[in-house]
């Protein structure tokens, strides 16, 4: 019974003098760790640029849509698309498919005036013989001989007439028929929709007509893109521009603004609005129409100013604020005056120096004391 409790009190004595030296070797481990450090970083001299982005793509500024005069087959395309053309080139020929009730009434002009011919030349050469014998006077064959030339003058208008609804061309005017389709301006042809055979309907009152081909001037392109409503107005024309060509890596283009649209249009909820701008191209660069571009937009900008980075600032009631180190894992709140910022770094107007050091708030470390 009495070793019962001495081998008790003993367990007791065990447990408790274990206990004792968790609870110390807890303390010591405690006693060894740090208190939270943080780091720093400290001002910079840098630019801030504020700028804003517009989404949009190349443009000619004038593309020309060809048409025909006349409506008929084309007979023949005399271009691609990328070819050079100055105004006045062929683009196509159309041959015309005449209208019957046209074609029957040109047919029967042509008829009536070889009838006329035959009965004036007929006169005229019976009275020739009677003006030789002295017995029809000078001015009575004069009136015979004009007859003459009348007819066979009807007789080349009704050819020609009968040409035209035929063909769209007279015999005196092949250069200048309206069945050949010309260009109206120098530059390159982007689109020609029509191929040989096609059918074509010439523009009027009541159709656009068919387009036989799209030519533009490639050395005069502008920039057409849409910026929201909220940084409209910060924009104003001649401001400078750069653009980035998504299909041309690394490569930009400046431009000049020229039109900011007086309305907007609501896309997916919000306000844009349409802008165009001029770009400029160095001899020998060439952008094809249709590129998509995102034309960066310069708003204000500080240069050679005291900047931070924008994370190491803190707000509280809308006063900005960081912690400066005054001493070891000590730091002191100092409130800011800001300028102009990108978004990433901003600039101090004053509150701290460039070789203050700012606490890295929301990066703290742990520093183990070694034995």
């Amino acid at each position: 019974m009495k070793k019962g409790k001495l081998y008790a009190l003993l367990g007791l004595v065990v447990a408790i003098v274990g206990m004792a030296i968790y609870t110390v070797n807890f303390l010591y481990e405690k006693e060894q760790v740090s208190e939270m450090f943080y780091g720093v970083k400290s001002p910079e001299i840098g630019n801030v640029i504020s700028k804003t982005v517009a989404s949009g793509s190349i443009q000619p500024r004038q593309e020309i849509l060809i048409k025909p005069q006349v409506s008929g087959i084309v007979r023949k395309v005399h271009i691609e698309a990328g070819d050079l053309v100055q105004a006045g080139d062929i683009l196509a020929e159309v041959t015309i498919v005449p209208n019957i009730a046209a074609l029957s009434s040109a047919e029967n002009r042509l008829s009536r005036a070889k009838i006329s011919r035959d009965d004036a030349k007929t006169t005229y050469e019976r009275n020739a013989e009677l003006f030789e014998q002295g017995v029809v006077s000078a001015m009575d064959m004069q009136g015979f001989e004009l007859a003459f030339k009348q007819s066979k003058e009807e007789i080349i208008g009704a050819e020609d007439n009968l040409r035209i609804v035929r063909e769209g061309v007279t015999s005196r005017g092949v250069s200048t028929s309206n069945t050949l389709i010309r260009s109206t301006i120098d530059g390159m042809v982007l689109d020609v929709p029509v191929k040989k055979g096609n059918s074509v309907i010439e523009a009027n009152n009541f159709n656009d007509g068919t387009t036989v081909a799209s030519v533009a001037d490639m050395r005069d392109l502008i920039f057409v893109g849409k910026i929201d409503e909220s940084e409209v107005e910060k924009l104003h024309e001649g401001m400078g521009m750069v653009l980035s060509i998504g299909a041309i890596d690394g490569a930009k283009f400046p431009a000049t603004l020229e039109r900011i649209a007086p309305k907007g249009i609501e896309e997916s909820g919000a306000i844009q609005f349409e802008i165009k701008a001029a770009v400029t191209l160095k001899d020998g660069q060439f952008l094809r129409a249709g590129y998509s571009a995102n034309a960066d937009v310069e708003l204000d900008r500080r240069d050679s100013v005291l900047i931070l980075s924008e994370n190491l600032i803190q707000y509280k009631k809308r006063q900005a604020f960081v912690e400066v180190k005054t001493s070891p894992n000590t730091f002191e709140r100092r409130n800011l005056t800001l300028g102009l910022s990108d978004g990433l770094v901003v600039e101090v107007i004053d509150g701290v120096k460039i070789d203050d050091e700012i606490k890295v708030w929301n990066k703290p470390s742990f520093d183990r004391k070694r034995k």
